[in-house]
């Protein structure tokens, strides 16, 4: 019998995140994820300090403070933030997040608090 191969679509997946700073796993290559985000407003310093951290923009405008200057990213960019770095997310408006990261990282790294999503959620 053959195997059916199915491809992640992110036009199907989106419409089933309702909220927002809520990382939703939706494959894993080895160890690391692939989490779909829907983010708007500020989040909140942190940072990995065991691992890099990749952003990629799907829909909107993100802005990435560091303590030092800051990276702006439009759909179809995309940025690593190196580990041990601390950063902070911001989206005036609604933006769509592809992030790639090794299983089992937290959204806020070490920092915690009210924002620290549940991990290994699959959507």
């Amino acid at each position: 019998m053959q195997k059916t191969y199915t491809p992640v679509r992110f036009d199907e997946k989106f419409p089933l995140l309702t909220e927002h700073w809520q990382p939703r796993v939706v494959a894993e290559m080895n160890d690391y994820q692939f989490k779909i985000v829907r983010i708007l407003g500020d989040f909140i310093w942190h940072e990995h300090a065991q691992t890099d951290e990749t952003f990629i923009v799907m829909e909107g405008l993100l802005r990435i403070e560091f303590r030092d200057g800051a990276v702006t990213l439009k759909a179809g960019e995309m940025f690593v933030v190196p580990k041990g770095v601390e950063h902070k997310p911001f989206a005036e408006n609604e933006v769509k997040l592809l992030l790639i990261e090794p299983r089992g990282v937290l959204n806020t790294g070490e920092s915690g608090g009210e924002r620290t999503a549940v991990n290994d959620i699959w959507i």
